[in-house]
């Protein structure tokens, strides 16, 4: 054994950092470690370099909720978000608790210790011994090391650069180059606009088929407004209240009344393109949020379209040429740069290989009980924020949780906690519900499923779930909570 840490936190993202600072808040007699396998915090925010990078959440849910975003921009790019979080790290002395360059390769639960045994490869190459009472999996879902990459038909036929969103080349020159952009979700429509802006010839957004793009204003001139007169603490919990309130009833609608959020929608892309650019390439075969609706800062998209700087273009592709890419239509996209901004593969837990006393997790047939804890998995959480609100009100809610749940086990001196599955809860969909998008289909084989009721049901409602994990009673039937053999004479310890 090189190491002995009461909880694990896998990942130096933005759930992990969340999670390490709520432990420091609310249950600092527990003693956490974060591995972290690349070379600097912040995950999403530290990893992705395109140009243009940005949250596509407004910042007033995106903060965490002990610490305010204090600007008025709505949306803040990948290096602001940066920041802020380099701020968390600093204000909650962090940075000597994140291991950096440790990579977990496998972890193993053994029910006699009650503990994980985990092998981390570290920052030399070498393989450490960790035992963890506890692992909380922040790793987010997607697999860093490869994005979705399909093989398109004559690829290697294409003399110029092919290039995915990421791996983005450092220092990319595209100045007075052709573009093209494979993909129509929220990494093109950035994509897009920044790079025409940023000297490209021009840029051509390929898609099969729209994407439902709302256009938001970049500044809360409200919320800057009620800053001159209220305080500053009012001003922000008035308008993050908003915005909660306005991500839940968006989603609300496109639910109960799809057609109408439909015509909404359209009808406001239309306005903004003002007939220079044909509505077919905005216009969805799918009702609002079937997949994940996208957001565009002061309609910067539509204004590049308009100017004649981008194009869209709606099609498939028949084949890679040396110059470009030949479309079915029959229409050529001659391009100096291909990028396959074509999504993301589903990844949990970071890859790492999970074991139960030498017997393989597969976490495609477990549930989430309160959406946090991995169903007959022994002392283990994952954090997985929501898909149609601010990833970051998840983390909120589900560290307060697990720091209650650490607190409750501490006062009753129990050690292990199990949340047992009920097989006739299983469903076949995922946790992220029944959004269609490419990445979520592909995610069947390792997302763990839905429940069809109960604490098993993943609602992915912020509202429903505060209140839930705030009042969630650990005394149930579902949680099977033990002893260490040498503890059961034990006194149990008191934390106050």
């Amino acid at each position: 054994m090189d190491k002995q840490v009461d909880i694990l936190i896998v990942g130096a993202g933005i759930s992990g950092l969340g999670l390490a600072a709520h432990l420091t808040k609310q249950s600092p007699h527990r003693k956490f470690e974060i591995i972290e396998r690349r070379e600097s915090f912040g995950g999403t925010w530290d990893f992705f370099k395109y140009p243009g990078i940005r949250s596509d959440s407004d910042m007033s849910t995106f903060g965490f909720d002990f610490k305010p975003w204090r600007e008025t921009n709505i949306l803040a790019s990948g290096s602001a978000i940066k920041g802020y979080l380099s701020e968390v790290v600093d204000e909650y002395k962090l940075k000597s608790k994140i291991h950096f360059k440790h990579n977990v390769k496998s972890a193993n639960y053994d029910s006699q210790q009650k503990k994980w045994i985990v092998q981390i490869e570290n920052a030399q190459g070498k393989t450490e011994t960790w035992v963890a009472n506890f692992v909380l999996g922040c790793t987010g879902y997607y697999n860093y090391e490869q994005g979705y990459e399909p093989e398109f038909p004559n690829q290697k036929a294409f003399k110029g650069q092919i290039i995915h969103p990421q791996k983005w080349p450092e220092n990319l020159d595209y100045t007075g180059k052709k573009v093209v952009i494979i993909g129509s979700g929220a990494t093109a429509i950035t994509l897009v606009p920044a790079m025409a802006k940023g000297g490209a010839a021009h840029v051509t957004m390929l898609q099969r088929s729209p994407t439902y793009i709302a256009s938001i204003p970049s500044i809360d001139f409200v919320y800057e407004k009620m800053r001159k007169v209220l305080p500053d603490s009012v001003a922000y919990k008035i308008t993050r209240a908003r915005n909660i309130g306005m991500q839940r009833g968006i989603y609300a609608l496109a639910q109960k009344q799809p057609k109408l959020l439909k015509k909404l929608l359209l009808k406001s892309i239309e306005m903004q393109l003002k007939g220079k650019v044909d509505m077919k390439h905005f216009t969805p075969n799918y009702n609002p949020w079937d997949q994940r609706l996208c957001v565009v800062p002061d309609g910067d998209l539509f204004k590049i379209l308009r100017e004649g700087k981008a194009s869209v273009a709606t099609d498939h592709i028949e084949k890679f040429t040396e110059t470009g890419i030949q479309l079915k239509s029959g229409e050529h996209l001659d391009a100096d740069i291909i990028i396959s901004a074509t999504g993301l593969n589903i990844q949990i837990l970071g890859g790492i290989q999970g074991t139960i006393d030498g017997q393989p997790l597969n976490t495609s047939k477990t549930m989430l009980y309160q959406g946090v804890m991995v169903s007959d998995v022994p002392n283990m959480a994952m954090v997985i924020g929501y898909i149609n609100a601010s990833w970051t009100l998840k983390v909120d809610i589900a560290a307060d949780y697990i720091c209650r749940l650490l607190n409750y086990m501490d006062q009753q001196g129990y050690d292990e906690v199990i949340a047992q599955g009920d097989q006739s809860q299983l469903m076949e969909d995922t946790i992220m519900g029944s959004l269609s998008s490419g990445y979520i289909a592909r995610a069947s084989e390792v997302m763990p499923k839905q429940g069809k009721s109960g604490p098993w049901k993943v609602t992915n409602n912020y509202l429903a779930d505060r209140k839930a994990l705030k009042n969630a009673s650990f005394n149930d039937s579902i949680l099977k909570f033990s002893k260490r053999e040498q503890h059961v004479e034990k006194k149990p310890k008191l934390v106050s």
